[in-house]
């Protein structure tokens, strides 16, 4: 096979997961995005990160991107009959432009993995061996749940079981609002209990289905502030962000939907930035509001 270098850039939207009572089923593609460049050929990895995650652009082999690129070209590789992913993932150079902020609960792990696996698809001379089934397998598989990388892939809203995945279109606003800390996903799954209450997973399990509802059939925000009551993961996360707490908390009151995204400590509020009194609200510095979209199309190959 030719060793020239093959280059591929692609798009990769932030994703909010569980949406309240979902947990590790339900999630959101949104409008804000990463771009990642991969260039295969020649010898070494090479990194170069722009805004978010320029702490790890020197992690070499072990950045999720490269590992993910590589674990992709061998994936495909096995379900083509091809050997080229040894030659393809010597060498690898990223460039990436990083707007998702990291360790916030928008799904910016799944946006890396996400990424790798559409570029190594794209690069591979047998990449239309990998479906999208096969693709959100080996997402699921690297990530250890699917509720943030099957909208990644799918775009709009998913529903996720397993390894498995369907997508619902949904076309509406929501509001992101992003703290300065940050709280690893490990520690925010680490706060989960082993078990819970037969009557809050069956509490749960309702209103998981009546937010599917609301959401696809538009139904008002009362219903959607019922839909979205959660009884199984934020309560047991919110000592560790209880400043996101507190806002869910003075949302709420007001009537606005609003839940933990993802393992936190981002809130995600089903409203328009209009409907956002900040003043009252009372929220402190250290806030970013982010006006947003549910993103109509998942990860795509721009170049």
């Amino acid at each position: 096979m030719s060793t020239r270098v093959r280059r591929v850039t692609v798009e990769v939207p932030a994703t909010s997961a569980n949406l309240g009572p979902g947990f590790d089923s339900l999630g959101l593609a949104l409008t804000l995005a990463d771009e990642v460049t991969v260039e295969l050929g020649g010898d070494g990895v090479v990194i170069e990160v722009e805004g978010e995650g320029e702490e790890v652009a020197d992690r070499g082999d072990r950045h999720l991107i490269v590992t993910t690129v590589r674990a992709a070209l061998e994936a495909v590789d096995r379900l083509a009959g091809t050997a080229e992913a040894a030659v393809l993932g010597k060498g690898v150079r990223l460039r990436c432009v990083n707007r998702i902020p990291h360790s916030r609960g928008l799904g910016s792990s799944s946006a890396a993995i996400v990424a790798g696996i559409v570029a190594a698809r794209a690069l591979h001379p047998r990449g239309d061996a990998m479906d999208d089934a096969a693709a959100l397998r080996l997402a699921t598989e690297i990530e250890g749940h699917p509720d943030n990388v099957a909208p990644c892939l799918m775009g709009g809203l998913t529903v996720a079981w397993g390894d498995r995945a369907v997508r619902l279109d949904l076309d509406r606003e929501v509001v992101a609002f992003v703290p300065e800390t940050r709280l690893a996903t490990e520690l925010a799954r680490g706060l989960l209990p082993a078990t819970v209450p037969h009557g809050d997973a069956a509490a749960n399990a309702a209103r998981a289905a009546l937010l599917v509802t609301a959401l696809t059939r538009g139904l008002d925000e009362d219903v959607l502030l019922a839909a979205t009551e959660d009884r199984l993961h934020q309560e047991y996360r919110a000592p560790a962000m209880p400043e996101s707490a507190e806002l869910i908390r003075k949302l709420r009151e007001r009537g606005v939907p609003a839940v933990v995204s993802g393992a936190g400590p981002t809130v995600l509020a089903f409203t328009s930035v209009s409907r956002i009194d900040s003043n009252a609200l009372e929220m402190g510095n250290g806030w970013h509001v982010h006006p947003l979209r549910v993103a109509p199309r998942g990860a795509s190959v721009l170049t």
